[in-house]
């Protein structure tokens, strides 16, 4: 991972680049399980992609001192032109309480993030990361965003 570990507090909530406090179990559980877009992802493949993202950011409710894993999202980057912000959740019962959009405008603030000519992701919900600054890629655009799809994974 290429950057350092940063940690953002909000009343009894974190947001940590820290890669000791995430909960592999919760991450995991949530991707293969819950997710439209990782459902049946191994275990292995799921700590690959930690492993190999420029950084990770878990999102913690605190009590008593410890930090419980209650969301996640990773950047793809060369951290000198784009990002890719990936596997963003926040679990179920703590959806409403603005930390999914505290984590995005966290992460697309980051020092090694904030100064990139472009910062993506790819969404089944994009009202919601409308209300933080994305944008649907032009369709009119001279250059087409395109892909080469494994069906295996």
């Amino acid at each position: 991972m290429g950057v350092g570990t940063i940690v953002w507090k909000m009343n009894d909530y974190i947001i940590s680049t820290d890669t000791s406090l995430l909960d592999i179990v919760v991450i995991h559980r949530f991707i293969s399980e819950e997710s439209y877009w990782g459902k049946g992802r191994s275990r292995e493949l799921v700590v690959k992609s930690m492993h190999n993202s420029a950084c990770c950011f878990g999102v913690y409710h605190e009590r008593n001192g410890e930090p419980k894993q209650i969301g996640f999202a990773r950047v793809v980057s060369d951290l000198t032109t784009f990002a890719y912000i990936a596997d963003v959740f926040i679990l179920n019962e703590y959806r409403g309480k603005g930390l999914g959009k505290w984590l995005l405008r966290t992460i697309v603030n980051h020092p090694e993030i904030k100064g990139l000519k472009r910062v993506t992701l790819f969404t089944k919900t994009p009202v919601f990361y409308e209300k933080v600054m994305f944008k649907i890629f032009d369709q009119n655009f001279q250059s087409k965003f395109m892909e080469l799809k494994n069906p295996s994974i």
